[in-house]
């Protein structure tokens, strides 16, 4: 249970900024800041538009994976270069975590 006050100063700019951050990050300015003070890690939070590029990343990265399973006997190099693309993209992926 949280009873303590505290009280900072900072400019309006500097209070829109923390707002905006802390609206991102899907938690309240005092819990923001008290990560912040802490040095805790902040997550953001992902807005609609990346979760949809996330999931097109995702059946692209399947369908590549599908696409260098077909070659794999037919054309060994085309098969490689395939499956390459497909990790390029999944790095892209982990790059959201």
């Amino acid at each position: 249970m949280k009873k303590e006050n505290i009280k900072f100063r900072c400019t309006l700019f500097e209070k829109k900024i923390l707002k905006i951050k802390a609206k991102r990050a899907g938690i309240t300015m005092s819990e923001f800041c008290r990560k912040a003070a802490f040095e805790i890690k902040i997550i953001e939070r992902l807005t609609d538009d990346q979760i949809e590029v996330y999931k097109m990343l995702i059946t692209y990265h399947n369908n590549f994976k599908s696409i260098g399973n077909m070659f794999k006997k037919k054309d060994p190099k085309l098969s490689n270069e395939i499956y390459k693309l497909a990790e390029e993209i999944k790095s892209h992926l982990n790059n959201f975590n």
